[in-house]
């Protein structure tokens, strides 16, 4: 038995008038998706507990079958875990966007999408800076991909570490056009040194010589999503499946990490629109020969979410259909499989970030092979379908036991 999890990140929208009302997923051409759709169950789940802010981190730990009331500790631990990076217990892990600010607003979360290789000469002259400034600097920047690195604070006890993990930071993609003071209004003297260290890179990035040839600025670092890294149990021995995650982002690698499964690196898959679809297909097929189960995860309709480009967005999904969804439906025909299609959480266009709604998702089993009336995987799609509406987290369980 084969399982195969598609997770097109952020593809769930609303309807919109430049699509004759319709939402992406309805207006793209999805032959092989809505084969699925028609040959298994549709219906809607959650990925997101409602104390939770609805990010990639806590909506894919969902996916893979971790409750995150139980699990979720920040998203910086996650892609620290990915990035190979040593922590120690009272070490707190930050996700670092470089940003572009103007007149003290956030103007451009991820600089005009850096380069990874122009982002890691400011994380490391970040590094220099910080260790000259301070006397025994207790922080270190990590360079990671393009405008996605991490920053890691050593704190003396418990207590300090538990209390600046549970800061309320905000996603800099949830806070473009705003005033960067008013989403640090913080009192405590350790949350306010974490804020200083915002505006003393932004003093040092101002006169940077990348900054010199770049349209977008790089003229600032944004903190956000700490934590302490999680202990997520291992995911065979849970679910007695030997496991792989194929994705272009460190945030799912981590996850995969901590709980056990293979990371398949796929050369090209970059996160981003360019990712190369192709080989996310042809790389999933093979390590299907030696995995039980396979998360795919493809970001590049989450992005164009937050772009606010609907081509971008039609493409990305057509692309999935084609290059990954179809090959591997063919691979897998006459064996036995189960599948799961759906989305971590919406990230609609004219929002251009996350948003908490219920996500469509469609399941088939050729042990079970059962189907209702639902036509095509859509928002509207799925409304007819029978599948049970339950937590996220759930997911996994209820495929292995045809529990739809």
């Amino acid at each position: 038995m084969k399982y195969v999890i598609f997770i097109p990140d952020g593809s769930s929208d609303y309807p919109l008038d430049e699509l004759g009302g319709k939402t992406p997923l309805q207006a793209a051409n999805t032959p092989h998706i809505d084969k699925l759709a028609k040959k298994g169950l549709g219906g809607f789940t959650n990925n997101v507990p409602s104390q939770f802010t609805p990010g990639s981190d806590v909506a894919n730990m969902s996916i893979f079958g971790y409750n995150p009331e139980d699990y979720y500790t920040g998203r910086g631990p996650l892609e620290a875990a990915s990035m190979n990076i040593q922590t120690s217990n009272n070490d707190v892990i930050f996700r670092c966007n470089i940003i572009t600010q103007k007149n003290n607003n956030m103007c451009d979360f991820n600089a005009g999408h850096i380069t990874s290789q122009e982002s890691e000469i400011l994380i490391n002259d970040l590094n220099r800076y910080f260790n000259q400034k301070y006397d025994n600097f207790k922080g270190k920047f990590y360079p990671g991909i393009s405008y996605r690195n991490l920053f890691v604070y050593s704190y003396d006890n418990e207590e300090t570490a538990n209390k600046i993990s549970n800061l309320n930071t905000l996603p800099p993609h949830d806070i473009v056009g705003e005033n960067l003071d008013k989403n640090t209004n913080w009192n405590d003297k350790d949350a306010l040194f974490i804020k200083q260290i915002m505006w003393d890179a932004k003093e040092f990035l101002k006169d940077h010589e990348i900054n010199k040839k770049r349209e977008t600025p790089a003229n600032m670092i944004w903190l956000w999503g700490q934590g302490r890294k999680p202990l997520l149990p291992d995911f065979n021995q849970t679910y007695g499946l030997k496991g792989a995650v194929i994705t272009g982002v460190d945030l799912l690698k981590g996850i995969g990490i901590y709980a056990g499964l293979d990371i398949i690196e796929v050369p090209g898959a970059t996160g981003f629109f360019d990712t190369n679809y192709k080989s996310k297909g042809q790389y999933a097929i093979n390590a299907l020969d030696d995995h039980d189960i396979v998360f795919i995860h493809i970001e590049a309709p989450d992005e164009a979410g937050h772009a606010g480009d609907i081509k971008e967005k039609l493409k990305a999904i057509e692309n999935i259909d084609q290059y990954i969804v179809g090959p591997i439906l063919d691979y897998l025909e006459g064996k036995d499989y189960k599948m799961a299609i759906l989305p971590d959480h919406p990230t609609p266009i004219d929002v251009k970030t996350h948003t908490r709604d219920d996500v469509p998702v469609v399941m088939y089993s050729t042990t079970n092979p059962k189907s209702d009336l639902v036509e095509e995987f859509s928002e509207k799609g799925v409304e007819i379908g029978s599948i049970v509406k339950k937590d996220g987290y759930r997911l996994i369980e209820r495929l292995i036991n045809d529990n739809f």
